[in-house]
């Protein structure tokens, strides 16, 4: 008996909901001038399509190698595209959320996700997301001192990559099965850290996640990644919604960045096999030094290219 292959369409309803969302949502913003914010130069089809392809090219990232795409979108968008360091924040913060959506229900359905784990993970998260984003807005003001919390937060990634991408390696293989071992407080401690890291620098946690279960808690591959993605979406939409509300969010550059990303990551995961992770992880590795060192310098008064 032959099974029929399911229909490509029908393996991207969610994909094809979240941008009719996205652009429905767009539309009644930019008609309505809705989320506009101080700072931000207007809306322009140039300007509206760089941040599509910025989008895109962070899904792809996350969908290759299971990074956030929020370390691409937030210093493309800060150092490129002059969005001032508060506001690059909350629009990529917002925009990871329907990527979250996108990549997080793909794992559900396949049942990649430790509930036990996203329920700790979950609850400790938006407790830090909440504290996190009250840290926010004290700083949010002092540009300089956000900056050097961010480039530091960057060194997290860019060591790990380049490490990884030097030794030809891929991230720690992790055990097998289908669950996450560990005590339930450590869990939520681990939780509530990257909860407050994704309030105060807005990167969406995943590139905490992914490397704190797989090291700390020796967690199965593929049960980390899915859990971490579904963690995502409530930490994503809480720290994303606050920011809306506080007004650091230029909701139609922020939906653009969704729309490309919802797409980008749908072509990466389908385009993993073609590429070796670990000279990916070299190049983006190094990008994010190269952002750290940015960020961090311009602390003191020393502007790099």
């Amino acid at each position: 008996m032959v099974t029929q292959a399911t229909p490509w369409w029908r393996q991207q309803i969610v994909t094809l909901v979240l941008l009719l969302i996205v652009v429905a949502v767009l539309v009644w913003a930019l008609v309505a001038g809705i989320g506009v914010v101080p700072g931000v130069q207007p809306m322009s089809t140039l300007k509206g399509a760089i941040l599509v392809v910025v989008g895109f090219c962070a899904g792809v990232l996350g969908g290759l190698i299971g990074t956030g795409g929020c370390s691409l979108m937030l210093p493309a968008i800060h150092f490129w595209m002059g969005y001032p360091t508060a506001i690059a924040i909350g629009t990529t913060l917002f925009a990871v959320i329907f990527t979250a959506v996108s990549g997080g229900y793909g794992h559900l359905v396949r049942r990649n996700v430790d509930v036990r784990t996203f329920g700790w993970l979950t609850a400790g998260g938006i407790i830090g997301v909440l504290l996190g984003s009250w840290l926010f807005t004290l700083l949010s003001a002092q540009a300089s001192l956000l900056g050097l919390i961010l480039g530091l937060v960057f060194l997290w990634p860019a060591i790990r990559m380049i490490y990884e991408g030097v030794a030809q390696r891929a991230a720690p293989s992790g055990s097998q099965g289908p669950a996450i071992s560990g005590p339930a407080w450590g869990l939520g401690v681990f939780g509530l850290v990257v909860g407050i890291m994704t309030g105060v620098a807005g990167l969406g946690g995943g590139y905490a996640l992914v490397p704190g279960l797989l090291y700390l808690f020796g967690a199965p591959v593929y049960i980390t990644m899915g859990t971490s993605l579904a963690t995502m979406i409530p930490l994503a939409a809480v720290g994303g919604g606050i920011k809306l509300a506080q007004g650091f969010v230029d909701l139609a550059a922020g939906l653009l960045l969704a729309a490309g990303t919802i797409v980008g990551a749908q072509v990466g995961a389908a385009v993993i096999k073609r590429f070796k992770p670990a000279t990916l992880k070299l190049i983006f590795g190094v990008y994010f030094l190269y952002v750290a060192a940015k960020f961090i310098t311009g602390f003191f008064g020393i502007q790099i290219f």
